[in-house]
């Protein structure tokens, strides 16, 4: 197999968002690494694309497995050039009194420990190969406060300065570290959100809920050669909801 031009790993790959980034992203000279705690998911993706894929079912909150992939990136594929670092959960729909320690338990683990540990592994790869793009998914709830949802908004927000950190760390060696905010869109994890409390979230949202192939172009900018000069940024697509 020739070697890729550009090799792409995107955790949480088999969710709505995810799928989308690796559809947009899959582009001739790319191979892609998907990881995913769904296995039939995964599979499913791989198999509507048209370059080389290799899936891994990881669990993101388990530093281990995250490193294992990586590693099985660049036994595959030659390298690690861009990370995304997408895989996320949302806590029951609670106010805070109301929320155990499990809850926040889960949303560390997966939403901000997950993103520690792929930035993690990347940055030990991309360091050695001479740079390269990291990119997080974070969301506008890291940004504007959602009721009903502390840890969910906590952790993006964590997601959001976590880049800037690493921006500024890393730039010397010419490594980009940005992440996306995505407003709400529909998707499996939507789903889970009270029908009573999505209707007035999308109210919310000038253009109305998105949809993830809305969001996937932003990624494909920070992951391209056109986003060269860009780090520590955060871009918001959330259909206005931020705007008022």
């Amino acid at each position: 197999m020739a070697v890729p031009d550009r090799v792409v790993l995107v955790t949480g790959a088999a969710g709505g968002l995810g799928a989308a980034v690796a559809r947009r992203l899959a582009e001739p000279g790319t191979a892609l690494v998907l990881c995913d705690l769904s296995g039939p998911g995964l599979a499913a993706v791989a198999q509507s694309l048209d370059v080389p894929v290799l899936t891994r079912v990881v669990d993101v909150g388990d530093a281990a497995q995250v490193d294992a992939a990586v590693a099985a990136a660049v036994e595959k594929f030659g390298g690690l050039h861009v990370m995304v670092n997408n895989a996320g959960v949302i806590a029951p729909n609670a106010r805070i009194h109301n929320l155990t320690a499990a809850d926040w338990d889960l949303q560390l683990r997966v939403n901000l420990m997950g993103v520690v540990h792929g930035m993690t592994a990347a940055i030990r790869v991309m360091r050695k190969a001479g740079g390269g793009s990291i990119i997080n998914t974070a969301s506008v709830a890291g940004l504007t406060a959602w009721a009903h949802a502390a840890p969910y908004c906590a952790t993006k927000a964590a997601v959001v300065h976590l880049t800037k950190v690493a921006a500024v760390e890393y730039a010397k060696e010419r490594i980009r570290v940005n992440c996306v905010c995505p407003g709400a869109f529909t998707s499996g994890m939507s789903e889970k959100i009270p029908r009573e409390a999505m209707a007035a979230l999308e109210a919310k949202h000038p253009l109305g809920f998105g949809t993830p192939d809305d969001l996937a172009g932003a990624f494909a900018y920070l992951a391209g050669e056109e986003s060269r000069w860009t780090t520590g940024a955060a871009i918001v697509v959330d259909g206005g909801y931020a705007a008022p």
